[in-house]
């Protein structure tokens, strides 16, 4: 890995050659894992709260859950025993005859819950839209004879839907409007695509703009942009960090972070999630023990954690991460996929939201999917880095380039949202987007809905629990023409299942209070109003930690 900081490297850490402060970036000064604020003339240079929930959930639900598995999986194998039996028709893909003997490539245990829980409810999943996912989206009528196994269309068009589940955090993703001309004129100068990878004949002047602003919107000295949003994290942790090298990953971390750091080849140890002591103890044990036999000392050691969390809607805590990065001379790798453009004032992401210096972190990376409505994804850093990712990113070396009508779409959207249009549209999206979430967020709190997450966070997942309540709820919000994400095992642990809303800044209030009245409905309907107020069921993300700053 090129080193970031400019520092020496010794027994697989980065010393830097410059004092070090005990204050965070920003005015932060930090002790016992509680954030304290630097006055500056009298006043605090930022006040910014961590306010997280994660109530848990009565007793009694966590049992009808559980037991509503229990007899799904019962009846799951009581149906896969008619199938093997031919009683049933088994409409799954199924191994050849003279195969049979083989190690089962399609009916295995892992495809046990496809086969028998997911194709009940398949049917709130893949729904095709057929219009521009803004705030409203028109939806293709299907439906199912055969249990959700096969749809057919109906050749209805269900219109003016509200969207409640796309990432268009910035409501950047709209029908064509005179706004985007210029995305019209690269489509007409360039074409749609540009047929090479960035190390050939791929490399265009609008990839080097769009860097370039990049670079000026996060405040780095370079980035390097990637056409696919995925692939920038699970082809990049790859070049960074190899055998002999120790990932400290959050366990709640994205399947592309999740994959890059397996694809990599180091050590990877979890911590969990947001847990500033989870983190300090495999911080300190790597240190002082070392790898594992042999108790050389690790060559590379390196954070990984998310802006926002996609399925918590929480936001990592970046100053007591940062503090500990420090204080252990580790590296530092923030995916602000989700973060990037819906929070800070300015929606710089969680380095402005904390008021940390970007420099602060070594490896920033961010995607152009969501509140920029376009495609794609970002390394930014100190030019050492990203020279380096430059020459030895798979991305870059195999992957097709980004499409020139993308780049354009992306550099108008960072201008927007720079001021470097002339307008104050980028800011007022980005302030809108804060009140639509702090307003949604407090009515569902209100209503009696556990709900997790941060405060600020546009992600907001509501627990349903049960797994026929979460199809039942799905479908409820349909028939009112509100669409909306749910999201169960094994994307989120099995007794967690839920609703995720996303929120926008195109939505307008009385869209807001449309889905806000549907849902309290439907909540009451179905029975899922389970809160109680109680304290977190993750007690240790509110405990403090156990680490000192003091040298």
């Amino acid at each position: 890995m090129a080193n970031p900081g400019g520092g020496a490297v010794g027994n697989g850490t980065l010393h830097n050659c410059k004092t070090e402060s005990n204050c965070v970036q920003g005015g932060h000064c930090t002790k016992n894992g509680i954030v304290r604020e630097a006055q500056q003339n009298g006043k605090p240079h930022i006040n910014m709260e961590i306010e997280e929930s994660f109530e848990e959930a009565p007793l009694h639900v966590m049992v009808f859950t559980y037991m509503g598995y229990g007899i799904g999986t019962l009846f799951g194998y009581l149906r896969d025993f008619l199938r093997n039996w031919g009683i049933e028709k088994c409409n799954a893909a199924v191994e050849r005859e003279e195969q049979k003997d083989f190690v089962p490539l399609y009916q295995d245990f892992e495809n046990f819950y496809t086969r028998n829980l997911y194709m009940r409810i398949r049917d709130n999943w893949n729904r095709p839209v057929c219009s521009a996912p803004g705030p409203h989206f028109d939806m293709l009528e299907r439906v199912s004879d055969d249990y959700n196994w096969t749809f057919r269309f109906t050749g209805r068009v269900i219109k003016d839907v509200i969207n409640m589940g796309s990432y268009n955090f910035l409501g950047l993703v709209s029908k064509y409007n005179e706004s985007m001309r210029t995305v019209k004129e690269v489509l007409e100068r360039y074409g749609t695509g540009v047929a090479s990878t960035r190390h050939e004949m791929g490399t265009l002047d609008k990839h080097k703009e769009l860097e370039d602003l990049v670079a000026k919107f996060l405040n780095v000295e370079a980035a390097m942009v990637f056409g696919m949003g995925f692939a920038t994290n699970s082809m990049n942790i790859p070049v960074l960090v190899g055998k002999g090298c120790l990932i400290l990953s959050d366990e709640l971390n994205h399947t592309s972070v999740v994959l890059g750091a397996r694809l990599s080849g180091a050590t990877i140890r979890t911590f969990k999630h947001n847990n500033m002591q989870s983190l300090e103890k495999l911080l300190r044990d790597a240190i002082i023990y070392g790898q594992p036999r042999t108790r050389r000392a690790w060559k590379k050691i390196l954070i990984l954690v998310e802006g926002i969390y996609s399925m918590e809607g929480s936001i990592v805590r970046l100053p007591q991460i940062v503090a500990l990065k420090k204080k252990y001379k580790a590296y530092l790798y923030v995916d602000e996929a989700h973060s990037i453009g819906s929070v800070g004032p300015t929606g710089r992401g969680v380095s402005e939201f904390f008021g940390i210096d970007p420099g602060d972190v070594d490896v920033l990376m961010g995607t152009f999917t969501k509140s920029f409505g376009a495609a794609g994804g970002y390394i930014a850093g100190k030019k050492e880095l990203v020279d380096y990712i430059r020459v030895h990113s798979h991305s870059a070396v195999y992957a097709t380039s980004m499409s020139p009508p993308v780049a354009e779409q992306i550099i108008r959207a960072m201008k927007l949202i720079m001021g470097l249009d002339g307008t104050t549209q980028g800011l007022q999206r980005v302030q809108q987007l804060a009140k639509n979430t702090k307003y949604f967020r407090q009515r569902l709190r209100e209503m009696g809905f556990i709900i997790y997450g941060n405060d600020h966070s546009p992600v907001v997942p509501v627990l349903l629990y049960m797994p026929g309540k979460v199809a039942a709820f799905a479908r409820h919000m349909l028939e009112k023409k509100i669409a909306v994400v749910v999201v169960g095992f094994p994307a989120t642990p099995l007794a967690e299942a839920r609703a995720r809303f996303c929120i926008s800044a195109a939505h307008t209030r009385e869209m807001l209070d449309k889905v806000l009245e549907a849902t309290d409905e439907i909540g009451d309907l179905l029975q899922v109003k389970y809160s109680r107020h109680r304290h977190s069921a993750r007690p240790e993300l509110y405990d403090e930690t156990s680490f000192e700053l003091d040298d």
